[in-house]
Parts: C-alpha cells; sequence; structure tokens
C-alpha cells in the first residue's frame, strides 16, 4: 500500500503515547477537582460504573457524540463519498443517526422498567433466566470485539499511513492509554472526556471544512469544488451514478451501502453496553432528550466531515500538481495532486488523510491525526467501561460471587478495564495480520450482529415477547446471515470465498438482510402466537434494594432554581417505590416520554431514510451548483447547531456546579482547606 507519511514516526508516537498521558493526568485532575468541591467520587461502584443516574442531557448527548464517533465515522463516511459521491455521505450519517433516535424508545423503557440496572443483559437475565442471558451475553460481547477492533484497525492504518508509525505498536498503545483514565475516573470521567474530544472534533471539523470551501488556493469555493467533481466525473465516471456523476444522489452502490449500514449500525447501537451505559447514568426525567439531542447533533459530524475531505481527495484527482506539464486533467501527460486510490486504501479509511496532508500539508496531516485520535480514544473509553460493566455485573457477580462486596464489585471493575484494553489491542493485531480491513469489518458486522437486534428490542420494551421465540431468532437469523452472506458470495465469484471476494456490495447485503429479518420474523411471529404475559416486576426489582435510590447529593445541591421550583412531577395514582422514592421514575410521565421518543424518532427516522434521500435517488438529478451550494451550506449550519447542543448547551446546564467548583477553589485559595465539598447535613424528602 502506498502511504503518505508527511509526519515523522516520533509524532506519531507523540500523539498515541502523548496525547494519552495529557489526557490521563487530565482526567486524574477532574476526578480529584470533583471529589474536592463536589462531593463525587469515584470510589464508589455505582458512581463508577453509572455516574450516579444523575447525569444531565446536554453531557449525554456529547458522550453519545463521542462513543458513536469511531475511526469509522471520520475515515469510512470519506471513503464512501470517494467512492459514491455526494450520496455516501449522506446514507453513512442518515443510516448511523436513526439507530441512536429510535434507542431513545428503549432509553425510556430502561427507565420505566429496570431504572436500577447496571447492563441490558442484567435486564435480558431477569426476565428469561440463565440461557437467554448467555446467548445474548455472547452477541454483547461479540458487538463490543468488533466494534473496538475497528477503532483500533481504522486508528492504526492511518497512524501508519501518516507517520510510518508500527501498526503493531498502535494497536496496543490506544486503548492501553486510555484504560488508565477510565480507570482512575469511571463512567463521569468518560463523559467529560468525550466532552473535551467533542470540543476539539468540531473545531477541526470547522477548520477542514472553511480550508476546502473557503481559504484552499486548490478548490477554495463551493463552485470550483462543483467544476473539479464535475471534471473527475468525465475521466472516471462512477459506476451506478446518474451520469457517472459524484454530484447526484442517483447511486445504486450508495443505496446498497445504505441499507448495509442501516441494519449493521442498528446491532451496534442496540446490542452495545456502551449506548445502554449512556441510557442508565442519565437522569431519568432527561433521558429521552439526551438521545434525540445525541443523535441529530452526531449527524453533521460523518456529513460534514466526508463532504470536505472525501469530496476534497476525489477533487484534487483533477487539480494538477507543480510537476505536471498538462493542465487538462484529460491529457495524457497531466500529473494529479493526488492519485486515485486502490479499492485497499479506500477500504483503509486513506482517503481523508491523503486529502488533509495534501490540502495542508503537515498540519492538516496532523489535525487529522489529532482529531482521529481523540475520536478513537472517546469510542474506546465508552467501550471498555461497557464491557467492565459486563464483565463485572454479568460475569463476576452474576456466576462467580453473588454476594460480592463493594470493593470488591469496584476492583473487578478497574481489573474489567485493563483485561479488555489487552484484548482489544490482540484482535487489532489479529485482524490486521489475516488482512480484514475497518471497512470489511464495517460492513460485515450486520451479517453475525443483526439477529439479536428485534429480540433485544422486545424483551426490553413488549410484555409479550417470548423466551424461546427470540433466543431462537437470535441464533436462527444468526445461521442465516452467514450462509446467505457465504452462498452469495460463491455465486457470484465463482465459488471463490475469500476475504476480498466476500466484501462485495452484494454479498454484504445479503447476509444483512438474511440476519435482521430472519432474527425479526421469527422473534416477533414467536412472540404474537405464544404470547408471554410479563409485568416486569422481575427488572424493577434489578439492584433496587428496600427500593433505595442511588445517592443524588451533588444532583441535589447543583439543581437549577427553575426546576426546584417546577417541584417533581409525581403521579397521584402511581403506587411503585421507585416513585415514592424518585419522583423522577414517576410511570406515568415515563410512559409519556416513551410514547414522545417513539413519535419522535420514527417521525426522524422517515423524514431523513425516505422522505429526503428516496424522491432525489428516483428524480436522477445531477446537481448544479446551485444545488451543490444548498448541499454544502445546509450542512455547515448544521454543524453549528450540533456544535452548540453538544458544546455550548452542557456548559450552560452545568453552570451551577462550575459556580460550586470555581466558589471552592477561590476558597481555597485565599483560606486552605476552606473550600472542600460538605454534604448537607439533612436530606430533602421527596417532592419537597
Amino acid at each position: 500500500m502506498s502511504t503518505s507519511e508527511v509526519l515523522p514516526q516520533g509524532a506519531g508516537y507523540g500523539v498515541v503515547v502523548g496525547i494519552g498521558l495529557f489526557f490521563s493526568a487530565f482526567m486524574v485532575g477532574l476526578t480529584a477537582i470533583q471529589a474536592r468541591y463536589t462531593g463525587v467520587s469515584p470510589k464508589d461502584s455505582e458512581e463508577f460504573s453509572s455516574a450516579s443516574r444523575s447525569v444531565k442531557p446536554g453531557l449525554i448527548a456529547s458522550g453519545i457524540v463521542s462513543a458513536w464517533t469511531w475511526a469509522a465515522t471520520l475515515l469510512q463516511s470519506s471513503a464512501v463519498a470517494y467512492r459514491y459521491g455526494i450520496s455516501g455521505p449522506w446514507w453513512y450519517a442518515a443510516g448511523a443517526t436513526v439507530q441512536v433516535l429510535l434507542f431513545a424508545q428503549l432509553a425510556a423503557k430502561l427507565k420505566l422498567n429496570a431504572p436500577y440496572a447496571h447492563t441490558w443483559l442484567e435486564i435480558v437475565g431477569a426476565r428469561w433466566g440463565t440461557t437467554a442471558h448467555l446467548v445474548f451475553m455472547a452477541f454483547g460481547l461479540a458487538t463490543n470485539l468488533i466494534v473496538s477492533s475497528m477503532l483500533v484497525l481504522g486508528g492504526s492504518a492511518t497512524v501508519t499511513s501518516l507517520t510510518g508509525m508500527s501498526t503493531i505498536a498502535a494497536c496496543f498503545l490506544i486503548p492501553l492509554g486510555v484504560s488508565i483514565y477510565v480507570v482512575v475516573g469511571g463512567m463521569r470521567s468518560t463523559l467529560l472526556c468525550d466532552y473535551t474530544h467533542t470540543t476539539v472534533l468540531f473545531a477541526i471539523i470547522l477548520t477542514f471544512v472553511f480550508t476546502v470551501y473557503a481559504t484552499s488556493g486548490d478548490i477554495g469555493s463551493i463552485r470550483h469544488m462543483h467544476y473539479l467533481l464535475g471534471e473527475v466525473s468525465q475521466i472516471t465516471p462512477v459506476a451506478g451514478n446518474a451520469g457517472g456523476s459524484y454530484l447526484t444522489l442517483r447511486s445504486k452502490n450508495g443505496l446498497i451501502f445504505g441499507v448495509i449500514n442501516l441494519i449493521g449500525n442498528f446491532a451496534t447501537v442496540f446490542q452495545d453496553q456502551a449506548y445502554w451505559q449512556r441510557a442508565i447514568a442519565s437522569r431519568p426525567s432527561t433521558t429521552v432528550k439526551a438521545y434525540l439531542i445525541g443523535g441529530l447533533a452526531w449527524f453533521a459530524i460523518p456529513f460534514a466531515f466526508s463532504t470536505t475531505l472525501g469530496l476534497a481527495a476525489v477533487a484534487f484527482s483533477a487539480v494538477p500538481a507543480a510537476n505536471s506539464s498538462s493542465q487538462d486533467p484529460l491529457s495524457s501527460s497531466f500529473i494529479p495532486m493526488l492519485a486515485p486510490l486502490s479499492q485497499n486504501a479506500i477500504s483503509e479509511g486513506l482517503p481523508a488523510s491523503l486529502a488533509a496532508a495534501t490540502l495542508l500539508g503537515q498540519s492538516g496531516a496532523a489535525a487529522l491525526l489529532i482529531v482521529l485520535f481523540l475520536a478513537v480514544t472517546s469510542a474506546t473509553s465508552a467501550e471498555l467501561i461497557a464491557v467492565s460493566s459486563i464483565l463485572t455485573y454479568d460475569v463476576y457477580v452474576r456466576y462467580i460471587n453473588p454476594k460480592a462486596t463493594e470493593q470488591q464489585i469496584l476492583r473487578m471493575s478497574h481489573a474489567g478495564v485493563v483485561i479488555f484494553a489487552l484484548v482489544m489491542g490482540l484482535a487489532g493485531v489479529i485482524f490486521y495480520y489475516i488482512g480484514v480491513s475497518m471497512g470489511w469489518l464495517y460492513t460485515f458486522m450486520g451479517v453475525i450482529l443483526g439477529s439479536a437486534v428485534c429480540p433485544i428490542a422486545l424483551c426490553i420494551t413488549w410484555k409479550k415477547a417470548s423466551k424461546v421465540g427470540c433466543i431462537a431468532g437470535s441464533l436462527v437469523g444468526f445461521a442465516a446471515g452467514v450462509v446467505a452472506w457465504l452462498v452469495t458470495t460463491s455465486a457470484l465469484n465463482e465459488k471463490v470465498i475469500n476475504v476480498t471476494t466476500s466484501g462485495g456490495n452484494y454479498e454484504m447485503l445479503a447476509g444483512n438482510l438474511a440476519s435482521i429479518g430472519v432474527g425479526a420474523i421469527i422473534s416477533t411471529a414467536a412472540s404474537l402466537i405464544w404470547p408471554d404475559d410479563y409485568d416486569f416486576a422481575s427488572t424493577r426489582a434489578i439492584n433496587n434494594h428496600g427500593a433505595a435510590v442511588p445517592s443524588r447529593k451533588v444532583s441535589d445541591e447543583l439543581e437549577e432554581p427553575e426546576d426546584e421550583k417546577k417541584g417533581p412531577d409525581v403521579s397521584v395514582s402511581s403506587v411503585t417505590n421507585e416513585a415514592q422514592v424518585d419522583p423522577e421514575l414517576d410511570p406515568v410521565s415515563l410512559d409519556k416520554a416513551f410514547k414522545f421518543a417513539a413519535r419522535a424518532s420514527v417521525a426522524l427516522t422517515l423524514v431523513l431514510m425516505i422522505l429526503i434521500p428516496l424522491p432525489l435517488f428516483f428524480a436522477q438529478t445531477v446537481y448544479s451548483v446551485t444545488g451543490f451550494s444548498v448541499w454544502v451550506i445546509v450542512g455547515i449550519i448544521w454543524t453549528f447547531l450540533s456544535a452548540f447542543a453538544v458544546v455550548i448547551y452542557p456548559l450552560w446546564e452545568s453552570r451551577a456546579a462550575l459556580r460550586l467548583i470555581s466558589r471552592g477553589v477561590i476558597m481555597d485559595i485565599f483560606s486552605p482547606g476552606s473550600g472542600k465539598f460538605v454534604a448537607p447535613s439533612s436530606t430533602r424528602e421527596p417532592g419537597e
């Protein structure tokens, strides 16, 4: 593979090790400040794994954006833009946004049906027993392993491409550096780190956007980008696109990728403990709000990034290099700034890194390296604490030591982070040597994971969901997906089955559709024919020792005045222990939140997946300069609104906490020891 090592090898190690250690030290400092000035300490297992279930919506939304921004978000989205033109960014962003929006329904049901659960697998175990728990735990851990492998593979491939750093070293150093601050700070530390990463991510994305579309001497405007893409369409027309153009949503392969993307990402959201973890950490009254904000804000990241760097990589193949003897891209003596990339290079996600290096030289490569590293590490931290929770509560506490003490649980949580950090490194190395790339894994994940999507959703939300039907649906769907994938590969490639032949669009589409379709049909049909009648009493009892709500001393202290004036929304008719102890768990309010989540998420899904793209697909329109300008400008505006939602809004909603910390620091400066947080001597009663 040809690379563009525009940075010295030391820069790779400097970013991976140096920035990793910096954020570790930064998070250690933040954890100490929190413990001293707000009373929050990750020495409590509830705080470590779920941030005491008290995090406000802005920070949860920022965490969702950060956890969902993988290496693939930046690299694979640019790769599909490079392959399919403007349809690639849309299908990537829309096809991976709707899952987060629809997950808002599961988050609402989680708070209603299992408010004190630590993992989604605890709910499965409480409802359906050990067999179901083990089956779905296999799917859950497989999801975490594949997601983590993609993070490591994408990150290491780009670091190697830009700096020449050892891929093997990058595979291990990326997760090990992150594990330090996760062990020290737990879930709340992870969310704060997510916020920091998200802030830098938006700043660098906007830098690339304005460089490409405003200040670059080689592109510099939307009009010139349109001209260059038109020139490239004549040289190398896109197969399956209207007129072979990069400037159309009429892209057959783009649409196929959109379906694969949609199915695969259902698996990686619904079965990934990282997303359940954020729902668990969220305040019950604002969980739905957080997921809807987070989903819509995330859309802008792959859309704007790939519309910028993915298309820039295409455009640079029509820009003459300094040593080109011809300015005409159609001339045989024309030498482009960036030569067309091989399919392997595209699959490894290199269009973005090469475009950044071509655009801004070393500074562009360094900026991309930093933003990619932050994206990889923030998503890695989410995966580490997610798997740690599964190993702790679904393996250690459930099967090994049911009477584990607080300290034993905390030690196991720490050990789980370190264990999975090592597993991530090993998995990345194994896939690297096998020859499996990030792009291959990205389209493959739905084949083996998609079958469990519907059964898991039914388990959390539907009282009639059949245990046998959902287990059977998951296993049979898994087998159907693998068989369909292999049979299609064999049929389309003269019975040759290998990594290369099995990674085609039609091969992956067949496997993805069979997996999620068979799993959904069997689990739903069995539940309608042999319905259960489950009341969710056993799931509401998970960790609900005497209906004791987790400590909210910090939330109580930092609650905004307007929230206090409103008073709790307590249903008079509710007699559940949860509602009596914590007004935010009032079942009437949570049921309203679920219905709102259902309406909003379904409506947004229809808009993003059907009402906008399909009419434009069937219209076969090749955009003019005006149409392309609207496309780019809408993306830029969306990016600014997203940045406001997940960068500015969390600061505003946490203003009381920031005031409290500032006051404590100032008091300590002028009177050492006087600023330490002291918990209120009397606790408020519910409804007070």
